[in-house]
């Protein structure tokens, strides 16, 4: 029983490390982040000025895809929908922690689903800005902010792309009501100093069942239960 018990301590030790490594190897960056910084850099090569990252806009733009419920076909097209406006006061805020009472108007959004997660860049310039009319959202002089979320469905695909703009004021809009983003998961937004990994841990939970049953698999074969 010792040596069988040993073998346990084991596997289970390999599982955590493993759960470990992959974490630290993989969550490196912000997709969210890196997609602003390009819709950033394609602003100021068109004579427009940078926008700033509001990271309570951003957390509206992922509860925004999340109104989709998964549901690809309603982004674009003949089928298109869009969220009521009136979700951003009685859901979307509250969700986020957010003041309602310092809401700024939606100047411009774009949104996409894809069937595969692609880099940020990618995502850019071939889900978001397929026709003219996602230029002229981009080159909008009106918007001052901008927010951008990302996130996958049911730990993989579809993955969904927004960005929502604004033409708020710095630090005045879309104020969190204890000073700092409310983080939710799966899905990633920008301009919270929050790392999050590209395409698997978009959601993390799928990731955490494989561990699980993996350290199950290891005590039914050390036992032979």
């Amino acid at each position: 029983m010792a040596t069988g018990f040993s073998l346990l301590v084991i596997a289970l030790l390999l599982f955590s490390s493993s759960a470990e490594n992959h974490t630290k190897s993989e969550v490196t960056a912000n997709p969210a982040d890196e997609l602003v910084e390009v819709l950033n850099k394609n602003r100021t090569a068109n004579k427009n000025s940078a926008l700033y990252d509001n990271p309570g806009l951003a957390c509206l733009s992922l509860q925004y895809i999340k109104a989709y419920q998964g549901d690809c076909g309603a982004v674009g097209g003949a089928n298109a929908k869009k969220p009521a406006d009136s979700e951003f006061t009685e859901t979307f805020a509250p969700n986020c922690g957010i003041e309602v009472s310092t809401l700024a108007q939606i100047t411009g959004r774009l949104l996409g689903c894809e069937t595969k997660y692609v880099k940020p860049a990618e995502a850019f310039s071939s889900i978001l800005m397929k026709n003219e009319k996602g230029l002229d959202i981009l080159y909008n002089k009106n918007h001052t902010e901008v927010g951008a979320a990302v996130t996958g469905t049911d730990g993989g695909a579809p993955y969904f792309w927004c960005v929502l703009f604004s033409n708020g004021k710095s630090n005045s809009s879309f104020v969190f009501s204890d000073g700092v983003a409310k983080i939710s998961r799966p899905g990633c937004f920008s301009g919270a100093n929050d790392e999050c990994n590209s395409s698997t841990s978009l959601s993390l939970k799928s990731r955490w069942y494989l561990y699980l049953a993996g350290a199950l698999m290891a005590v039914i074969y050390i036992f032979g239960l």
